[in-house]
């Protein structure tokens, strides 16, 4: 394996970490030195190296459609929105080989998170400071290091199966930060497995509450905990963790009397109850055309036009631009802030809900489903939910999921965990500027290409079909 290893995984890693490296190992009067278990609580304090997690699978999911003419020219006007369009058409090559733009910077910012907490994880053990602020600090690097290996294994290698995971082809597992390592993919298995040690290892050390919601704590363990079993579909440690977070966390936004959403009457993300853990998409807010999200006709079916969730979150296609058509996710402009990808306490009550409608329990499910629900509609305009099956239930829970996710990778994540399920099997087509795509039950194009650059100076590297 050939030294250059960081520069072909990492590139972005390393620049973004310059900065940091500077300040810790320059030993000068009044600065602090690498031995001062001060300096890794400061590392974690710039929650910007900490909070970016993948975007492209949120253009990926049926959610969303950019069907109007001037969006797709718009769209196809630079290679600068390749990234976008190639991901929301499932295409086999997302940054081509040769471009501007044939670096993944999603990828690139998933591993500088790693690299980060490798060099904290590693370093701490022999730094000044006492056992327990050691482990405090080393157990916050253990959950952003989980979740950033969750994201990979979710964007770059196959739904996870239990017959197959063992040697199904995962992402490199780099876990200590040397001058050269191999760069093989581990299985899918070995990195579920280093994900739920990771936030096992955690917990005991982590606050039972966070200052900001940028900084981990045991709800934000369990809560990727949860996650990460409901992607393995393991529903009964999902539904076990989530009801873990809930018991320490459970405040939900109550949306009946609220009017239109501004920014100072919605709480800031860092600070919103209802995030267990804040992190947001590589590449920021999609605020302005072209880019922003036009949602699907089939979704705002299911959404339903007396939600407030529609009438908070989604304006008219005028409100974007007098050239569209439909309607728009608008949350993010409205709020004036990036959309949030990480584990939240709705997550954590459809998770549960979940698990209880796979179990037969299909009281248990629907008045989770019910007691979110009652906080996103008027009152005039709530009617509850029932099942008369556990068929019914699940059926009632995953369109839940789906409103309450609506524009974020969690819709993707879901068809690609469900895609093995005949009940929810569906063929999606996209026609993008005239040419249709197709995605197809059990199709490779449910994970995500390994960017030809990488692979092409790490031959280790193998590719996905």
């Amino acid at each position: 394996m050939k030294s250059k290893y960081k520069l072909s995984i990492l590139s972005f890693a390393v620049v973004a970490l310059m900065g940091c490296k500077k300040y810790v190992d320059i030993k000068t009067q009044g600065n602090l030195v690498p031995n001062q278990t001060i300096n890794y609580r400061y590392l974690l304090n710039n929650t910007s190296g900490f909070e970016q997690v993948a975007s492209i699978a949120d253009f990926a999911s049926s959610d969303i459609v950019i069907n109007d003419a001037s969006q797709q020219s718009a769209l196809s006007g630079t290679q600068f929105y390749n990234y976008l369009t190639s991901s929301y058409n499932w295409q086999s090559v997302i940054y081509p080989l040769g471009s501007p733009y044939e670096q993944d910077a999603n990828w690139n910012t998933l591993y500088a998170t790693i690299l980060t907490c490798n060099t904290i994880i590693n370093e701490l053990p022999s730094s000044d400071g006492t056992q327990a602020q050691k482990d405090a600090i080393a157990a916050e690097a253990l959950v952003h290091r989980a979740d950033a290996y969750l994201n990979l294994v979710n964007t770059y290698a196959k739904p996870y199966s239990a017959s197959t995971a063992a040697t199904d082809l995962g992402v490199p597992l780099l876990l200590t930060q040397t001058v050269s390592q191999s760069l093989n993919r581990a299985s899918i298995q070995a990195i579920y497995n280093q994900i739920i040690s990771d936030l096992l290892t955690a917990i005991p050390s982590l606050p039972a509450t966070q200052a900001y919601n940028t900084l981990p704590s045991k709800p934000s363990a369990y809560g990727e905990l949860a996650r990460c079993y409901l992607m393995m579909k393991d529903f009964g440690n999902a539904g076990r963790y989530a009801e873990e977070a809930l018991k320490l966390r459970n405040t939900l936004i109550d949306y009946a009397n609220i009017t239109a959403i501004t920014t100072t009457n919605y709480p800031r993300r860092i600070i919103n109850p209802e995030i267990l853990l804040s992190k947001i998409p590589t590449g920021g807010s999609l605020t302005f055309a072209p880019t922003v999200l036009k949602l699907s006709d089939d979704f705002l079916t299911i959404l339903g036009t007396s939600d407030q969730r529609y009438r908070l979150f989604t304006v008219p296609a005028t409100t974007v631009s007098a050239t569209y058509t439909g309607r728009f996710q608008y949350k993010e402009s409205l709020t004036g802030e990036t959309r949030n990808q990480g584990v939240s306490v709705p997550e954590m009550m459809l998770i549960r809900a979940e698990a209880f409608a796979r179990s037969g329990d299909i009281p248990g499910a629907m008045n989770l489903v019910n007691a979110l629900r009652i906080k996103r509609f008027r009152t005039a305009d709530f009617v509850p939910l029932s099942a008369s099956s556990a068929t019914e239930a699940l059926n009632e829970v995953i369109n839940e999921r789906r409103r309450e996710f609506f524009g974020n990778m969690l819709r993707w994540w879901d068809m690609r965990r469900l895609n093995s399920e005949t009940a929810f099997q569906r063929t999606y087509t996209r026609t993008f500027n005239g040419v249709t795509y197709t995605l197809s039950p059990g199709s490779n194009r449910y994970t995500f290409p390994i960017a030809e650059y990488l692979r092409n100076l790490n031959p280790e590297l193998e590719a996905n079909p």
